[in-house]
């Protein structure tokens, strides 16, 4: 849940307030205390649980089974797009590919021989409907073990748009071959689109297979630092949710991986499963944080706020920060309550020395403080003076020739320490800062 809390700038209020208690501690031993409105700044700050996201990630994973041939970047290397990163050999789908090439060669040099009758044409564009049918599956099974949600969108749009081409191709088959058996037309318009459907599963099985083993070859989409092996799936929150930083993110799957103990870096030669992690790349460029903030103050956040971040594995370390983009749809705390993620892009930290701080990790846990709201050179009291009324409205005790007497007021920016008075009280006015609770209208107040 967020809170409100800490404001800021609140130096005139505060030495007010301290200075006042001090003196008015001896004066007052029945715990009432009296200071001055001032002129003031307040800042209204909500504090929200936060958590270091990267700009975007990748998982490169094992499009079909085999061995890591080659892998030809490090842990911790930087990376630009396109690079290829890892080869891996896969005899399955090499073969997959040469008998597509046979079958494709074979069916540009052959026409149809099925024979003459309709029931011929039937039977081979059953054959041949199946046979684009496998291939279609093996295709979006071998896209479905592409991690890169990116690519593997690709990979199935394409897969999609080859067999909408093939189904019109299959259709023109089957209408020419009713219009044969109706007696409406010849064969030949029948043979020549069952040839025409035969070379298109044929040449699209090849560019299918053809996929398969291109993507064999690992190419970064992103520019970023090389982790081998996959993503891990912390607890809470998931990677998946930390990687979604910034606008860009490529989300990770969170497959269960190796058990515990076992190195998730796949050795080179070692063996590949279709879909096995071979390495993830992680854009750290521009790092921000995922704050979690409650329903009751999202809407009080604005694009462009300024924030104030602290790291828990920071002790001492801030975190300049703006807010980038607050969600619409909401997310269910683990308590049951609605939040909604506010994205924060992070500047450099200092610690509190005034040195360097180091640089996030993604996954590291931190606490966002949202300014909100402020006002400068406004009319303040400490937030203890304000007191709620029956009616359900605000006031303060206002102290007039050593009396008390009861002011409605309108509170305007409200920090933890201080707030704001927009109506019903002025600069330089004695009020009851401690100890409203004990005074009654008209009561003498020293």
């Amino acid at each position: 849940m967020t809170a409100r809390s800490r404001p800021l700038a609140l130096l005139a209020a505060v030495l007010v307030t301290a200075g006042m208690t001090a003196a008015s501690c001896e004066e007052q031993p029945s715990g009432v205390d009296v200071g001055e409105v001032r002129l003031g700044a307040v800042a209204e700050i909500v504090d929200a649980p936060a958590t270091v996201t990267a700009r975007s990630a990748a998982t490169l994973t094992a499009a079909s089974a085999g061995t890591l041939k080659e892998l030809l970047v490090s842990a911790g290397d930087q990376v630009r797009p396109g690079q290829i990163v890892a080869v891996i050999d896969s005899p399955e789908a090499t073969a997959r590919l040469d008998a597509a090439a046979r079958t494709r060669d074979a069916a540009a040099q052959a026409g149809y021989s099925g024979g003459s009758s309709g029931s011929g044409l039937g039977t081979a564009q059953r054959e041949t409907d199946a046979a684009a049918a496998e291939s279609f599956r093996a295709a979006r099974a071998a896209a479905a073990q592409v991690a890169d949600a990116q690519v593997r969108a690709t990979l199935l749009h394409e897969v999609e748009a080859a067999k909408h081409r093939y189904d019109a191709a299959s259709a023109a088959v089957a209408a020419a071959t009713r219009a044969v058996q109706d007696g409406v037309a010849g064969l030949g318009s029948a043979v020549g689109a069952l040839a025409t459907a035969q070379r298109l599963q044929a040449d699209q099985a090849y560019d299918l297979a053809k996929g398969t083993v291109d993507a064999l070859t690992l190419r970064s989409p992103i520019a970023g630092v090389v982790q081998l092996g996959g993503a891990s799936a912390p607890s809470a929150p998931g990677l998946t949710d930390l990687l979604q930083g910034a606008a860009g993110a490529v989300e990770l799957p969170t497959g269960a991986g190796p058990p515990a103990g076992v190195d998730p870096a796949v050795p080179v030669g070692g063996y590949v499963g279709a879909g096995t992690a071979v390495l993830t790349v992680v854009d750290v460029s521009a790092p921000a944080v995922t704050a979690e903030v409650d329903e009751t103050d999202v809407l009080l956040v604005t694009e462009g706020a300024v924030a104030d971040v602290e790291l828990d594995a920071a002790a001492g370390a801030r975190y300049p920060g703006t807010v980038a983009s607050i969600d619409l749809l909401p997310t269910e705390s683990a308590r049951g309550g609605v939040s909604y993620r506010v994205r924060i892009t992070l500047a450099d930290g200092t610690l509190a020395d005034g040195g360097a701080a180091p640089m996030p990790r993604p996954g590291m846990s931190a606490v966002a403080h949202l300014r909100v709201r402020e006002a400068a050179d406004t009319v303040t009291v400490p937030a203890a003076a304000v007191f709620s009324t029956e009616s359900g409205g605000e006031a303060v005790w206002v102290v007039d020739g050593g009396r008390a007497e009861r002011v409605d007021v309108s509170v305007g920016v409200q920090g933890q320490d201080a707030v704001q008075i927009v109506r019903g009280l002025r600069a330089g006015q004695t009020i009851v800062v401690r100890g409203t609770d004990r005074v009654t209208d008209g009561q003498r107040v020293p």
